[in-house]
């Protein structure tokens, strides 16, 4: 008897030392929720849990413009000790980025709250199945930049860092052009090195008003897998969303904001498919991607605690589902390996596209909106006291309008050192022409090259009209060659067709090469199609 209850002690003694461990808080919770952490508040945090646990690594993806380090955090049971041991391991990579815009600060706090917790418990159940990577501060300069006059309409903390970098680029708009170090250390530090199945990018609102404090969605771009946009929207987030109301309490909606506020049946729209944006870019790369955007009228405690929530919710489903998701990528990137070789597949890259509702209605818990007319004679709304619950169609499947057959290869005209680099950046594989050769290929000729009015980060975006033709071209010996048929053709496509609206030619690495010095008329785009396979010496 003495010796069960010496044991009995001996347990709770074990566990209140084990607790005791963890007993740090967040910035916010320290502030009960009236104040959000500065990167300094960050990275003593990591160390506090590196100290508590030996189930966590830390890697350094990128140094931002002003020298702050951007941790990434690897937590399981057992530690990887690099991504090659994760060759038959089988468990899922889930991967949290948070803080791209560093105004909308829920993710950072919820996602270390979270890690903490976790590590708490060496035998929880998601470490059989997970391993779990986290970004909690990706934008670390803008973080720094908090001030009580950022995001004012936002409902806490008292001060926020600003949406942009300090080269005041947006981070979430950035994914193809890969002009920041930030952005550039999560596709070569995180994507190309990890390879993580799911992936959440954590944001807070500027839309429509609604309940609930938590709302998400899925990749768009219909460049991506059908089968695995189609398995998000079908399955994987209505069962999220279940989780987390259910399981979590937490109220929850697919994001998106009303087409019309004065006439709700019009739908609920996601209106931005671009793989600019993260949550699209990773869709383009056949990667389970999703966009959680928190309520920005939403109590700051209730955001932070409804993205907690979610995360958990996520990690559930990923853990119980995870050989379902990790089978469906793998036969996505294995129809990649063949997709340019196949003749037979007809017009099969969107370059545009339209929202169309999803098979399913979604319900929102709104409220009723009075229009007025603001200081420069705009129609706004306002939201009333008034409750309204709305079932209205779901803007947010993206289908082709004008689609290209897919091609076998691109042949680069230029040896332009930029854009080589940022084709490697992005993982994607090049070779070389081992001999000269002449080829008939398409070739696409300019009608018309037009800037946007106005700058886009920096940017006077191209758009442009013109058609290909063939022709019979003599290339070098050494010329870069972009075959398709690899993981990332699609992403290949995407950057070097000259009409897509999220390209290379869009962001100006082209414009150079593109009109000649006096005279009129323009050069030939210097990226040539081959839409046949043919054998070719390469290196």
């Amino acid at each position: 008897m003495i010796k069960r209850i010496s044991l009995a002690i001996i347990i709770i003694l074990f566990s209140n030392i084990l607790f005791a461990q963890f007993d740090f808080k967040t910035v916010a919770e320290e502030s009960d929720f009236q104040a959000t952490s500065r990167h300094e508040d960050v990275l003593q945090f990591i160390d506090k849990l590196k100290k508590a646990s030996p189930y966590i690594a830390v890697e350094n993806i990128a140094t931002t413009n002003e020298g702050r380090d951007i941790p990434l955090l690897i937590i399981a049971n057992p530690l990887p000790k690099t991504p090659a041991d994760l060759v038959n391991d089988s468990r899922v990579v889930v991967y949290i980025q948070a803080n791209i815009h560093s105004g909308e600060v829920e993710g950072k706090e919820a996602s270390l709250m979270f890690v903490r917790d976790l590590l708490k418990d060496k035998n929880n159940y998601l470490f059989n199945d997970v391993i779990l990577l986290v970004c909690p501060n990706l934008n670390a300069d803008g973080n720094e930049r908090i001030s009580t006059q950022n995001r004012t309409n936002q409902n806490g903390p008292s001060g926020v860092g600003v949406r942009h970098n300090s080269l005041y680029l947006d981070l979430n708009r950035d994914a193809m052009k890969v002009e920041s170090e930030e952005i550039r250390g999560v596709i070569t530090n995180v994507l190309n090195r990890w390879d993580p199945s799911v992936i959440m990018d954590c944001h807070t609102t500027n839309g429509s008003y609604h309940q609930e404090p938590v709302t998400f969605t899925w990749t768009m771009n219909p460049n991506g897998d059908r089968s695995l946009i189609n398995y998000m929207r079908d399955k994987m987030m209505p069962q999220v969303s279940t989780i987390l109301k259910n399981k979590y309490n937490t109220l929850n909606c697919f994001y998106g904001e009303f087409i019309n506020q004065n006439d709700y049946e019009q739908g609920w729209i996601s209106y931005a498919a671009e793989p600019r944006y993260f949550s699209n870019y990773v869709g383009v790369r056949n990667r389970l991607g999703i966009l959680n955007e928190n309520y920005v009228y939403a109590d700051y405690k209730s955001r932070v605690e409804g993205c907690y929530n979610l995360i958990q919710s996520l990690l559930d489903y990923s853990s119980k589902n995870k050989k379902e998701i990790k089978d469906l990528i793998s036969l996505a990137d294995q129809k990649m390996l063949t997709k340019g070789s196949n003749s037979a597949i007809a017009d099969s890259f969107a370059i545009t596209y339209k929202g169309q509702p999803t098979p399913e209605k979604v319900t929102i818990l709104t409220y009723e909106a009075e229009p007025y007319t603001d200081q420069t004679g705009r129609e706004r709304f306002r939201k009333t006291d008034i409750k309204k619950t709305v079932t209205v169609p779901y803007i947010a499947d993206y289908y082709p309008v004008e689609s290209i057959k897919y091609p076998y290869a691109y042949i680069l005209g230029i040896n332009d050192p930029k854009i080589i680099e940022l084709l490697k950046i992005h993982g994607i594989q090049i070779e070389e022409l081992k001999d000269s050769i002449t080829l008939e290929v398409d070739q696409f000729e300019i009608e018309e090259l037009k800037p946007a009015q106005r700058l886009n980060q920096g940017h006077y975006t191209n758009s442009l009209k013109g058609k290909y033709k063939k022709v019979k071209i003599h290339f070098e010996k050494g010329k870069y060659i972009i075959k398709t048929s690899q993981k990332l053709g699609n992403l290949a496509v995407y950057l070097l067709e000259p009409q897509t609206d999220d390209g290379l030619l869009l962001w100006n690495f082209f414009d150079r090469y593109l009109v000649p010095q006096w005279g009129r008329g323009y050069y030939a785009y210097p990226v040539y199609r081959i839409n046949k396979p043919i054998n070719i010496n390469t290196i």
